[in-house]
């Protein structure tokens, strides 16, 4: 599955993600990024993995379990949309997201684990796919989208957060 090539198959505020992956099969990007991130937060500390950069950011590990939950929303946004489901599916808060989850309390292992299971569950279903159906189209979040582009807005969801750890987590 390649990149889109038209920003008609999504919505505008999405853009900066897609942008941000390089071309190429989404699932090779998908299962590089999947070692790439569990080598960068493998053996962070104590302090770091509660470390908030401001004052009301998340915490790493809020981070770690933020892109979890973001990831599996949108899976199931690009299983919908595949198997050619017109319903409207409602966008979330993230913010409830986080504050409900509690990731602050779970050891950092368990929501790599976490990590792990949905990214590992995202290229099995992208696997699944029957060709064709990554060009379908459905509505998220009160806009059009293609199946194919919610695959590269995972991957370029995560390199967002990734830049950021990088630059103001573990400095």
């Amino acid at each position: 599955m390649q990149k889109p090539n038209s920003k008609d198959e999504y919505p505008a505020y999405y853009h900066e993600y897609i942008n941000l992956v390089a071309e190429g099969d989404i699932k090779n990007v998908l299962a590089s990024q999947l070692e790439d991130t569990l080598s960068l937060l493998s053996g962070v500390s104590e302090t770091e993995e509660n470390y908030r950069y401001a004052q009301g950011k998340w915490s790493l590990k809020e981070v770690i379990g933020h892109i979890t939950d973001v990831e599996r929303i949108m899976s199931y946004r690009l299983l919908r949309i595949s198997r050619g489901d017109q319903t409207p599916l409602a966008g979330y808060d993230d913010e409830q997201y986080v504050k409900e989850a509690m990731f602050h309390t779970r050891p950092i292992s368990s929501l790599l684990e976490d990590y792990q299971a949905v990214r590992n569950s995202t290229i099995s279903l992208l696997n699944s796919l029957p060709h064709g159906s990554e060009s379908r189209r459905g509505f998220a979040n009160n806009g059009e989208i293609t199946a194919r582009a919610i695959a590269y807005i995972i991957a370029g969801h995560e390199l967002h957060h990734v830049k950021i750890i990088k630059e103001k987590y573990l400095v």
